[in-house]
């Protein structure tokens, strides 16, 4: 009904899909698959105005709780009440042109509460797209786990835009903070409120700022976090053509072209609930990833029961906006080794999705130097590129000591360096084990980017990014060469043939 009156759909018995054309949430008697709430409120095809000015109440608590019009029903409990407000000339929710429908399993998501009373320095603040809102204690949100806290809201609809670098602080414990970056997983079933920054940032509080200006503060700024302390202005000094190099060869129209094509070819992997990373398609549905994502997680080459990996393909926008699809793994993989830190997976087929072409021929050398570009999932978030340099094994000494020269106390620095030392930095560096055997490189690639492809500036694959060195504060990242990772595959390979006919002669 309209002017905010309600319209409850509580038993089936009430209400009949045939004369009010409603039926109950989670009745499984109309509807085979899950599919969103108002899809399930109406059985006539949703005007968009009409879909932007419904509010919909889940439960009888008196204005308790409210979900957008594309919550999940799986999210819904069998017997759940829905109350239904329909504010005629009101724009409660903006529409979301939602590509990926799908509508998983109830576990899969995480469902929060957002108070519609808000918390630090929003008095003066709108937080919704309408007040109407406001006479609800709650608004349920709901994020597909691996999402992060700002990608839920802007999905939500019902938030404005504008709320900039917010953070949420937990209802029990208000100290709690939870930043807007962070994913949804762990926020399920709690109740927060938003809360805004105290300051504002510079950019917004000078308008008359120039767009020029801008660049050149956060290319410096750019430059500074990737070379601290005076390193930057040595780095200048000392390489001011390599970075030409880098500047030039990334930045020229055929290359680029050539990296996003390849880069359809790169996925993010998700070990469900375990972690996240990257991965490439070899040939056909083999992928190849590091192996240190499974730590914990197999037995031999075989996924434990309760574990679950998905190549996700296509994540290059964040929701939604975005249009990825995905693959499941098979529960065993195809090979795995510690040593050089590789896995394949094989993906289970699908009729209607193709996988993406393999990069098996695109592979080369390890160069020593040169130009390098990686194409990742960091953090999990949409794919991003990261062009950098090769530092060659004589030169890696210098680059860490020119990171640490921005702590500019002695003990500190040596403290640092006694750290490195024990993560196994000397490996690396001239004359150790691994000097030779792998690239290494700055790059803002961290966490979720394990497994990435590294190009160098021919768009040719030669390693896959594995690790680095430092704690929060990286130093220096590695990469292992394909061309030894591929050798040692196919080596693996014909062990493992030679062991069936070997088992197979003795044991027929």
């Amino acid at each position: 009904k309209s002017s905010g009156l309600p319209v409850s759909m509580e038993t089936q018995e009430e209400f009949s899909p045939s004369d009010l054309n409603v039926v109950v949430p989670q009745s499984v008697h109309f509807y085979e698959h899950p599919v969103p709430c108002l899809v399930i409120v109406f059985r006539t095809k949703i005007r968009r105005s009409l879909d932007e000015s419904i509010i919909i109440q889940l439960g009888k608590r008196d204005r308790e709780s409210v979900v957008p019009t594309h919550f999940p029903c799986s999210c819904i409990g069998d017997g759940e009440t829905v109350i239904l407000y329909h504010y005629a000339s009101e724009k409660i929710e903006k529409v979301q042109e939602q590509h990926d429908k799908t509508i998983h399993p109830k576990d899969h998501y995480s469902v929060f509460y957002i108070d519609t009373v808000g918390g630090l320095k929003t008095k003066t603040k709108e937080l919704f797209r309408n007040k109407i809102l406001k006479q609800f204690k709650f608004l349920c949100v709901y994020g597909v786990k691996g999402m992060t806290v700002e990608e839920a809201l802007k999905q939500d609809g019902r938030f404005l835009d504008s709320l900039g670098e917010f953070k949420l602080s937990d209802n029990e414990n208000p100290n709690r903070l939870t930043v807007r970056t962070q994913r949804v997983d762990s926020l399920h079933q709690k109740a927060f409120k938003i809360r805004l920054p105290l300051n504002k940032r510079e950019g917004v509080e000078n308008p008359t700022t120039s767009i020029l200006d801008v660049a050149r503060v956060s290319g410096r700024k750019w430059m500074e976090s990737r070379f601290p302390g005076d390193s930057y202005e040595k780095a200048l000094n000392r390489g001011s053509e390599k970075f030409g190099k880098i500047q030039q060869s990334f930045s020229e129209v055929h290359r680029i072209k050539k990296l996003l094509v390849m880069g359809k070819s790169v996925c993010k992997i998700n070990v469900y609930d375990i972690c996240e990373g990257t991965g490439f398609v070899l040939f056909d549905r083999f992928v190849l990833t590091n192996a240190h994502l499974f730590r914990g997680c197999v037995q031999g080459k075989n996924l434990l029961d309760q574990i679950n990996v998905y190549a996700l393909f296509n994540y290059d926008e964040p929701v939604p906006e975005t249009n990825y699809f995905y693959f499941s793994a098979e529960k065993t993989l195809i090979d795995i080794d510690m040593e050089l830190d590789f896995a394949v997976l094989q993906l289970k087929p699908d009729d209607n999705v193709k996988v993406p072409p393999g990069l098996l021929d695109r592979f080369g050398p390890l160069p020593r130097n040169g130009e390098a570009c990686l194409i990742g999932h960091p953090a999990g978030s949409v794919k991003k590129i990261d062009p950098t340099c090769i530092i060659e094994p004589e030169k890696r000494e210098q680059a860490v000591m020119d990171h640490l020269s921005k702590y500019k106390v002695k003990k500190v620095i040596l403290k640092k360096v006694n750290e490195l030392k024990d993560q196994g930095i000397d490996d690396i560096m001239m004359g150790g084990e691994k000097a030779e055997k792998v690239a290494a490189y700055n790059t803002f690639m961290y966490h979720g980017a394990s497994g990435s492809p590294v190009f160098d500036a021919h768009g040719q694959i030669f390693g896959i990014h594995t690790g680095g060195y430092g704690m929060s504060d990286r130093v220096i990242e590695y990469a292992h060469p394909l061309l030894t990772i591929f050798e040692k595959f196919v080596i693996n390979l014909i062990e493992m043939v030679f062991s069936v006919l070997f088992s197979v002669v003795l044991f027929p």
